[in-house]
Order: structure tokens, then C-alpha cells, then sequence
């Protein structure tokens, strides 16, 4: 079943919790004591009980249960003045945070009715059920449903259906009616004192004092003269009551442009049936999608449980998708982490699926390299994966306009819109020219096709770097093994043919790089040299090897924000650990100490 907006007059309705506060209450003890019989089956009475909220120096009530009401306790009474009252009184702290949070649960409950829910703090709510009350054998059967289950809950509350939001808002607070039709609004309205047109106190107070105590007689007063003394509030609540004037509720969460649900005749308590469920519902989906040209992007499902409990889940596709599979495959795992969770005791009545967020859908068909489907099965994986483990836990590399190594890449969620936008750092890139990479260098290493890149050769004597110009000189040069020490290293028979392979060229970023450049302790022989030796970490390494610098300068573009000149060296230690340092300023020119940092590890 669909939800598809029906024209028809506007009907709102209006929740009102008035004990909201020692509800909760009670439903905490019924919850922490399970076992514990009521006080009236016990054979006693029931204590009045308070919230006391602290305003100043003062403690008053800010809510009273049905049984201080009837003791005579109302909200805004001192605390002392009602115990002189009620001696057997019990206060608790109010708590408006817990409230608002029960509040807001209510709402989602209310989402079975419509998901037009819209709070109206601190104890109501409006839902505006245009066009759906059919589905509940209308109006007086969605108002007989959501009142027995809230009573069934523990919660008192009164109910209105009004053509506007006043209208029924002063119903549910100041009137009897519970159903109002368009010919009935004015005259249900006109004896109801002004307090119940949403009025600050203040001016309701005035205009009793005017003789003006009911809506009825503000109708027949001149508009300019109200609008004068009163302000253009009181007017305005006027025409929203009887329709004169619009008055839009928000609702608390954004209307989503494809939703399909299932109302169930019998509640089910079974997951496994729930899956089942969610296929036929996804195959509803798929065809409002297709008949759109789109796909979905984000979705949700809600499991509305028959105790007025809600479960959802949430899943983030990589692109547009509409196939019923792989949208039942996002959600299997958020269904087994439910299952995990809780049991079904009252069973799920109503099961909704909703595309939060949609876009176009580009069908591509098959090519005979399977590299279109190899696309899907990764976004399909990643899906899947995200479902399980967590959006944050699934990440690709994306590049970032910036040459400073920490600022170049980063990790994002594999599912964030910017990760789409820029290519993988794994992507082939064009590699620059620069002093790391001496052309003759790469000609030597491919005229000898060596295999083996930035290998330590223990029989090669270390560069001395007591001459500062030997560094470069004697960097870090991909070594080459004979053919016969080839064969052997590949653990090939001798008679077989040695592999004879291109050599790639060496990585000019390290396997490791760190978030933060960490400092060290450097010796170089010349100011602008390689280091010699440095200690990290309270160990000190003797550099066998260097090749550099490669400089990179301030990013002009953005103020030299990211700080002074950085001269990168990648050196090797006589154990043949090999790592990235670079030198912080320039000597002489931006400054006299130039400081060292270490900022990954090539192996």
C-alpha cells in the first residue's frame, strides 16, 4: 500500500498530554518494578504525586497526577502551600529533558498515522491527517486507535480533528468536541474563554479585565482597535482558529518523496517474515522509482510494533539503485541486528519503506569486459559492508587541492558525495618530475630492467655523508641483481628463464604517513643538507643512505597559512629501515634554526 496525497479539506489533529510529566513517572516505576503490584490491587490508595520544578528561590508544581488533581493540586502552586494541603503528597524533580525526549518518542509512534508529525512543546503534538484517516475507518476510528493505545501506554491525553491547527488545539485544552467540521468551527470556538487562542498570559489577562473573557466576544469588537492595544498577535491567533489566515505546522522531519507501506490485518512476530515483507515492499518501490527515472539513494525502514514502539533502520546505497535485491541485501543486516536486539512480543503491524533522498538512475548495460559489472558487485560489497559494519567504517582515499602531504588525501565514508567527486588517491596519476626522481636515474633502472625496487644490498658500502654533496650523489638507487641471483630469489629451477620485467619506478610517498609530522633531533653536515643522523623517539639512527631534497613551498593561494618551506628527504638507516624527514624553513631566509620532522615510514 501507498501513500499518495489525496485532495480533501485540511484536517489536523491535536495531542494533548496534560500529566505528561508524572506519566513518565509511572511508566519508570512500572518499568524498574515489573513484579510489584499497583497500590489499588494491593487494597490501598495511590499517593498524589508532583513534579517540582525550581523557579528562583521558590519550588512550585509543574505537573500533577490524576490523583493531586483531584486532591485539589494544580500546576504553579508553591510546593509548601501544597503539602499544607496534601500532607501525603510525594515531589519529584522535573526533568523537561526527559520529556521532551518521551515527547519525541511519542511522535515517532505517531508516524503510523501520518508522517506529517509536528511538536508542540512541552506536552503536544499535531498530525496532520489529510487524506488518511480511510485507512483507519476514518476519523473516529484513527481517533479510537491512537486513544486506546495511549491509554493502553499509561499516558492521559485528549484528542481534536479541526480544520486548523488553533481550532484544534483550543478544542483538545478548552472544549468538548472531539470531531470539528468546517460549519462547526465558529460556534465551537465562540465560548471558549481567550486563553484558548495560543495568547500569552499577559494579554489574556487584559482582556478579562476588559470584560472580553470568551473568543465570542472579541468577534464583535472593531479589528484596529484590538490590533492597537494588543498587538497584531491576538488578532492574528483569531484568524488562524476560524481559517481566515493559514498557519502551517512543521513537522519534525522532512516529508519523503517516495514512502510504500504495509498494514498488516494480524501483528507478526516473526523477523524472518518481516525480510519477506520488505522484499514485496521493495518491489513496490523499484516501480514508483522506474516510473520516475530515478533510484534511491537513502532509505529507511520502520517496524511499528503493536505496543506503539517503533524500530528503524537506515541504509546509504553508493549510487542510485532500485533493484528489490540489493535493496533487501543494504537492509538484511540491519534486520539481524534487530533480531539481535529485541524480541518481537507484541507483534509489528505496520511495516513502511521510504526513499529519503532519490536521483537519476543511468542503466548501463553489460559490456563484454565485465567491467560494468564488476562496478556494481564493488558497490553492491560496499553497500552491504556499510550496512553491517557502519558508513564511518567503510572509507576510500579522495585527493585534496593541496601539495602538503597531510592535506593531499584523506578518508572518507565511501558513501559521502565529496569521496564522489574526487579521484582516488589509488589512481593512476601523472608522476612530476622532480629531484626524487633524477631522469638518468629512471633510464639506469629501466636499461638494466631490475625487479627488485628500493632494495638494501648488505654488500653495498654505505654513502659517507660527512660530504654533504656525496648525498646526492649516492641516493637511494634501485639495486640490480644478476640474473642468476634473480632466478634464485624468485625460488626458480636453474635452468629456467630468469624474469625479465620493466622496473617500477620508486614510491615517492611512504606506506605509512603520519597524521602529524613528529618531531626529531637532527645532525646535518651543511645547513641545507640531508641529516646525517637523527633520533626519534629516544633512539638515535645513523643515516647510511639520502636522496632529495624535494621542496615544497607555502601554498601562496592560501596565504601561506600552512607554514614555511618544507625540504623533503628520504633517507636510510644502516639497518636498511628507510624513512621521510623533512626540514622545516629555510636557512638564512626564513629562519636561522631550521627544526626537523619525521613524517612517514617507507618500510
Amino acid at each position: 500500500m501507498t501513500i499518495d496525497s489525496m485532495p480533501s479539506a485540511r484536517r489536523i489533529l491535536c495531542l494533548w498530554l496534560p500529566r505528561l510529566p508524572t506519566d513518565r513517572r509511572a511508566r519508570d516505576r512500572r518499568r524498574s518494578s515489573p513484579f510489584e503490584p499497583h497500590p489499588e490491587e494491593r487494597g490501598g490508595a495511590a499517593p498524589p504525586r508532583a513534579t517540582v520544578a525550581r523557579v528562583g528561590p521558590a519550588q512550585i508544581l509543574a505537573a500533577v497526577d490524576a490523583v493531586a488533581e483531584t486532591a485539589g493540586l494544580e500546576p504553579g502552586l508553591g510546593l509548601a502551600e501544597a503539602r499544607a494541603l496534601v500532607p501525603a503528597l510525594v515531589a519529584e524533580p522535573h526533568d523537561p529533558e526527559a520529556d521532551a525526549a518521551l515527547l519525541d518518542g511519542l511522535a515517532t509512534a505517531c508516524d503510523r498515522y501520518t508522517p506529517l508529525v509536528a511538536l508542540t512543546p512541552p506536552d503536544g503534538l499535531f498530525l496532520d491527517i489529510t487524506g488518511c484517516a480511510h485507512l483507519f475507518g476514518g476519523e473516529a476510528g484513527l481517533m479510537n486507535d491512537l486513544s486506546t493505545r495511549l491509554s493502553r501506554a499509561g499516558f492521559s491525553a485528549r484528542a481534536t480533528i479541526a480544520p486548523t491547527p488553533g481550532a484544534a488545539w483550543a478544542m483538545a485544552h478548552y472544549g468538548e468536541t472531539a470531531i470539528l467540521t468546517d460549519d462547526d468551527l465558529k460556534p465551537a470556538l465562540q465560548p471558549l474563554p481567550v486563553d484558548a487562542l495560543r495568547i500569552a498570559p499577559a494579554t489574556a489577562r487584559a482582556l478579562k479585565s476588559l470584560g472580553l473573557k470568551r473568543i465570542a466576544d472579541l468577534a464583535g469588537q472593531p479589528r484596529a482597535p484590538l490590533a492597537a492595544r494588543f498587538g497584531p498577535e491576538l488578532l492574528r491567533r483569531l484568524h488562524q482558529a476560524v481559517g481566515d489566515e493559514d498557519e502551517p505546522i512543521t513537522p519534525r522531519r522532512p516529508l519523503p518523496p517516495l514512502t510504500v507501506e504495509r498494514r498488516l490485518a494480524e501483528p507478526i512476530f516473526q523477523w524472518d517474515v518481516v525480510s519477506a515483507y520488505l522484499a514485496r515492499l521493495a518491489a513496490s518501490l523499484e516501480s514508483r522509482l522506474e516510473a520516475r527515472g530515478e533510484g534511491a539513494r537513502q532509505l529507511s525502514l520502520a517496524l511499528f510494533h503493536a505496543d506503539g514502539s517503533v524500530s528503524t533502520a537506515a541504509a546509504t546505497t553508493t549510487g542510485a539503485v532500485r533493484d528489490p535485491a540489493r535493496i533487501a541485501a543494504v537492509f538484511a543486516p540491519k534486520i539481524e541486528a534487530l533480531a539481535a536486539r529485541r524480541q518481537i512480543d507484541s507483534g509489528i503491524d505496520l511495516i513502511r519503506l521510504a526513499a529519503h533522498e532519490t536521483a537519476p538512475f543511468d542503466a548501463r548495460q553489460n559490456d563484454l569486459d565485465g567491467r560494468v559489472q564488476a562496478e556494481s558487485d564493488l558497490a553492491r560489497l560496499i553497500d552491504v559492508l556499510a550496512a553491517r559494519l557502519g558508513s564511518d567504517a567503510v572509507t576510500r582515499l579522495v585527493a585534496g587541492d593541496s601539495h602538503i602531504p597531510e592535506f593531499a588525501g584523506a578518508a572518507m565514508a565511501a558513501h559521502s558525495s565529496r569521496s564522489r567527486e574526487f579521484a582516488s588517491l589509488t589512481a593512476a596519476r601523472a608522476r612530476p618530475k622532480s629531484s626524487l626522481h633524477p631522469q638518468g636515474c629512471r633510464q639506469a633502472a629501466r636499461s638494466e630492467k631490475t625487479i627488485n625496487s628500493w632494495t638494501v644490498d648488505r654488500n653495498r658500502p654505505s654513502v659517507d655523508l660527512s660530504a654533504g654533496a656525496q648525498s646526492r650523489a649516492g641516493g637511494l638507487q634501485p639495486q640490480s641483481p644478476g640474473k642468476r641471483e634473480t632466478a634464485v630469489a624468485l625460488g626458480l629451477a636453474e635452468e629456467a628463464e630468469p624474469f625479465d620485467a620493466p622496473l617500477p619506478d620508486p614510491p615517492d610517498r611512504p606506506l605509512r604517513l603520519f597524521a602529524r609530522p613528529e618531531p626529531v633531533e637532527a645532525v646535518a653536515s651543511v645547513p641545507d643538507g640531508p641529516p646525517a643522523s637523527f633520533r626519534w623517539r629516544k633512539v638515535r639512527y645513523l643515516v647510511a643512505r639520502a636522496e632529495g631534497p624535494e621542496r615544497i613551498a607555502a601554498e601562496w593561494w592560501h596565504g601561506g597559512a600552512i607554514g614555511p618551506t618544507r625540504d623533503y628527504f628520504r633517507v636510510e638507516d644502516a639497518d636498511g629501515r628507510r624513512f621521510w624527514l623533512y626540514r622545516e624553513g629555510l636557512y638564512g631566509r626564513e629562519t636561522d634554526r631550521p627544526r626537523w620532522y619525521l613524517h612517514g615510514l617507507f618500510a
